[in-house]
């Protein structure tokens, strides 16, 4: 697999803890995590 659809599988996943967190209160810890787990990515393409 690679490392291009590795990274888009692990921002779903991010994308799903996100929502969790929303649903939890937990606000600021969510947008932490959605913004790092998504930029991996884009640090990729980038490369």
């Amino acid at each position: 697999m690679r490392i291009e659809d590795r990274a888009f599988k692990f921002a779903l996943l991010v994308v799903e803890v996100y929502k969790y967190l929303q649903s939890e209160n937990e606000y600021v810890l969510a947008k932490q995590l959605l913004r790092s787990g998504t930029s991996i990515g884009a640090n990729i393409e980038e490369a």
